[in-house]
Parts: structure tokens; sequence; C-alpha cells
């Protein structure tokens, strides 16, 4: 009997493995889309030019 009570601790650590990494490697869409959205908002305002005049070409 004890050595079935030794044998259920790797089998018992197995299965605490095996939940913690189906719980680890999840399919977690739910907040990429408004982050993927937010970046696509700072890459547009990136790349837009800016209506600040050049100074060298300001007649003085």
């Amino acid at each position: 009997m004890g050595a079935l009570l030794w044998l259920l601790i790797p089998v018992g650590a197995g299965l605490i493995a095996a939940v913690w990494s189906s719980w680890a490697l999840r399919n977690r869409k739910t907040g990429d889309v408004a982050e993927l959205a937010g970046y696509a908002r700072f890459r547009d305002a990136m790349e837009r030019e800016h209506s600040v005049p050049d100074p060298a070409s300001d007649p003085v």
C-alpha cells in the first residue's frame, strides 16, 4: 500500500503539470484586438506629415 501511495505523487504532479500547461498555452485573442488597433492608430499618427512649416524655407 505504501508503494502505491508513493506512486500517486508523480502521477498527481504529472496531472497538475498537464493542467497548468494547457492553461498556460490557451488561446488569448480577446485582448489582442484592442492592442493591435491602438498600435495601428499609433503607426498612422507617426506616418502622417506634420503641418509645422520648415524654418529654412520661411522668408525673413
